[in-house]
Parts: C-alpha cells; structure tokens; sequence
C-alpha cells in the first residue's frame, strides 16, 4: 500500500471528522459510492486526480490544508493540526460578515494569551 495513499485517505477521513459528515454524507455531496470513500480513506484505492478534486470540493478544503504528514510532526503540533481541522470545518459554513466577527474574536481570545 502507498503510504501517500494513506496520508491521503487519513487526511480525508479527519478532515471529514472535523466537519461532522459522514462518509454517505460525503459520497453524496462528491457524487461517489460511500464505499469508494471508505476505501479511499483506508488508502486501499488508487484514486484518480478527478476524484481527489471532487472531494476536495465536497470537503471545502484545499488541497494545501489537506495535505501534511504527521510522520513529520510531534504530538503537540498534532494537536494543533486537529484544532485547525476543525476550525476550518466550522468556518467553511460561515458567510463573510460571521468570518469577520469570528476573526475579531479570534484577536482578543488570542490578546488574553499574551
């Protein structure tokens, strides 16, 4: 098996967690078989670019925010990867003025850090 293919599947499969879709959901919006997603996530296809952009488009992620390996990371950046997963699932839902308002309170949250 691929580890790219993996990393890719695993990737999927978390960012599809963080969303809160289910592999059906995900299959219904991308136009696949559940099946062919869950084998996708489990690395176990060899998937066509065409079916990778399809899923990108259905997750509303790029395919830079999909793709990082965790082999490369330590565990408290892993963490923050996951954070950031799910930061990206909620914000993908929000339109422009609810962004700007997210961002602002993002600014002073992080201000109560300093």
């Amino acid at each position: 098996m691929s580890d790219l293919r993996q990393l890719v599947g695993t990737r999927i499969r978390a960012m599809r967690n963080a969303k809160g879709l289910t592999q059906q959901k995900l299959a219904d919006i991308a136009g696949l078989d559940y099946r062919y997603i869950g084998a996708l996530e489990r690395g176990e296809r060899n998937f066509s670019i065409d079916t990778l952009e399809k899923v990108l488009i259905a997750l509303n992620v790029s395919l830079s925010e999909l793709m990082y390996s965790d082999s490369e990371i330590n565990n408290d950046e892993s963490l923050k990867r996951e954070a950031i997963d799910e930061f990206i699932g909620i914000v993908s839902s929000l339109n422009e003025k609810q962004i700007s308002s997210l961002r602002k309170i993002n600014i002073e949250f992080k201000r109560a850090f300093d």
